[in-house]
C-alpha cells in the first residue's frame, strides 16, 4: 500500500492533507466495485457470518447423515454421509469467490488507514512545529525577563549608591 500509485487512493491521500476529514476523503474517492468489496468484507467479517456458516454446516452434515444412518425416517440423503461430496463443492466455491473479494476489501481498508495514518503525520509535523516555535518564543521572553531583571539590580544599586553618598541609610530590598 505505500507508495500506491492508484489515483483514487492518491486523490485521498492529497485531499486529506489539504484538509477533508480523511474518512470523508478515502470514501468520496471509492469506486462502486470499492464500496461492494468492503461491504462484503465487513458483513463477512462478522460473528454473524460465522454462526450463519457453521449453522448451516451442521444442518447439511446432521440431515445427511441421519438420512444415511437412520433408515427409518425414510429421509433422502442428498449427499451420503461419509463424503459430503456436495457439500464440498458448494463450500469451496464459496471460498474460491469469498477469498480474492475479501483480500480486495482488506487492501481497501488498509489504504483508508494509510490515508488517514498520512493526515495524523501531517498534522503532528505541524504540531511539531508549533511546539518549535512556542519554545524558541519561550527562550527569548526568558532572555528578556534575564535582561530586566539584570537591569533592575542596576538600577537598585545605582539608587543605594546615591542614597549612601547623601548620607542616608540606603532603603529597599537588599539585592
Amino acid at each position: 500500500m505505500i507508495g500506491s500509485r492508484r489515483k483514487r487512493h492518491q486523490a485521498a491521500i492529497k485531499a486529506a492533507s489539504a484538509g477533508t476529514p480523511p474518512n470523508q476523503a478515502v470514501i468520496e474517492n471509492l469506486s462502486g466495485l470499492d464500496r461492494a468489496a468492503i461491504a462484503v468484507t465487513d458483513k463477512v467479517g462478522t460473528m454473524g457470518f460465522f454462526l450463519i456458516i457453521v449453522s448451516w454446516t451442521l444442518l447439511w452434515i446432521g440431515y445427511n447423515v441421519l438420512a444415511t444412518k437412520v433408515s427409518g425416517l425414510h429421509w433422502h440423503a442428498f449427499d451420503p454421509f461419509p463424503a459430503f461430496v456436495a457439500y464440498l463443492l458448494v463450500s469451496n466455491v464459496i471460498q474460491i469467490t469469498l477469498m480474492p473479494l475479501i483480500m480486495v476489501g482488506q487492501n481497501l481498508q488498509a489504504r483508508h488507514s494509510e490515508a488517514r495514518a498520512e493526515a495524523d503525520y501531517l498534522v503532528n509535523q505541524k504540531a511539531f512545529a508549533d511546539t518549535e516555535a512556542i519554545l524558541a518564543r519561550l527562550s527569548a521572553q526568558d532572555t528578556q525577563m534575564m535582561e530586566i531583571v539584570r537591569l533592575n539590580h542596576t538600577i537598585l544599586e545605582g539608587l543605594r549608591g546615591e542614597g549612601a553618598g547623601q548620607g542616608r541609610p540606603a532603603s529597599g530590598p537588599a539585592a
